[in-house]
């Protein structure tokens, strides 16, 4: 090969090879932070959201994972590297505190967060329609719906004087919905027992106590860990013959009692829309947070209320959004 033929040829591999790494380099890259573990259908529907707006993981989009596994202290350190990396955006997901905890870390990357409190009240956005920070995404009524939880525990298990309520001290911001709770269980004048857990093992102590106490029933506190534990305490809650209601219908379906909460399917659908609007050129400080509370829904099992010998009121039935028979 003559030395003119050799360098073009050398030029041209050349060029191919810059051509690609800046192919790769503009590919967009997604921070995915996750206070607990994956679950298959949600990571589904976030990928669903994404590719209506044209973002296929692995084609034009990369996505970075980071799951705490319900070791709410890991978080930081997670959305740090996410910030060095650096990302495009960073989505929050497994409870507001992901969404926080990437707000803590940044002010300048876009942040999808979905959220189950009021996002105004936690600090995250200057209103719902116009957030005016780095923080957009999906807000669920999901903690601030205990109180409606317990009275509707209340109305399924009208015996039970004695109520406890599950709870994650080393959640941020635990105290709220449990004064929140204490102050519903006054109205309708039962005793709550507050009962917490952090890890398997605490939740195994907590149903121990529970069965050896006069609890007539439980109310599991919206936490992400109880949340990535879901089979082990729908497992529990039948072993100790406890009647428990849980906040997302994903319990429910594993074999719990009744579930009162939005759904979380629906909400990592958006936040996958969300994310690719915001791929394209949108603002968070500009895309109004997206409400789920009016998609509350109840559901119940009554193979599992007629284990533990439970009559289900009409009143319940009558508003069952779903009956699993």
């Amino acid at each position: 090969m003559r030395r003119r033929e050799l360098m073009l040829l050398l030029g041209g591999a050349m060029t191919v090879a810059r051509t690609l790494r800046a192919q790769q380099k503009a590919m967009p890259v997604i921070g995915y932070l996750n206070a607990a573990k994956p679950t298959p259908g949600m990571l589904d529907e976030f990928r669903n959201g994404l590719a209506e707006q044209g973002y296929h993981e692995g084609q034009n989009v990369l996505i970075e994972y980071r799951w705490a596994e319900g070791q709410y202290d890991r978080l930081p350190a997670m959305a740090a590297e996410l910030v060095r990396r650096p990302v495009d955006v960073i989505v929050g997901t497994g409870g507001a505190i992901s969404g926080r905890v990437a707000k803590a870390a940044t002010n300048t990357i876009p942040i999808v967060a979905l959220m189950g409190s009021d996002p105004v009240a936690i600090g995250l956005a200057d209103s719902l329609s116009r957030p005016g920070g780095n923080v957009t995404g999906v807000a669920q009524l999901v903690t601030d719906a205990d109180a409606k939880r317990l009275e509707l525990l209340h109305e399924l298990v009208p015996a039970a004087k004695t109520i406890a309520y599950l709870q994650n001290p080393t959640l941020l911001n635990s105290e709220s919905p449990t004064r929140n709770v204490e102050s519903a269980a006054l109205t309708l004048g039962v005793t709550l027992s507050v009962v917490k857990a952090s890890s398997d093992s605490d939740l195994a102590a907590a149903f121990a106590a529970l069965s050896q106490g006069r609890i007539g029933a439980l109310l599991v506190g919206a936490d992400p860990f109880f949340f990535m534990q879901r089979d082990q305490l729908v497992t529990l809650a039948e072993r100790h013959a406890v009647p428990t209601m849980y906040f997302f219908r994903e319990f429910v379906t594993a074999g719990g009692l009744i579930s009162y909460g939005t759904k979380l399917a629906d909400a990592y659908h958006q936040i996958g829309v969300y994310t690719g609007r915001i791929l394209k050129g949108a603002s968070p400080a500009d895309l109004p947070i997206a409400q789920q509370s009016e998609k509350i829904e109840l559901v119940i099992n009554l193979k599992t209320a007629d284990a533990l010998g439970l009559t289900v009121p009409q009143s319940i039935l009558a508003r069952a959004d779903e009956v699993i028979e």
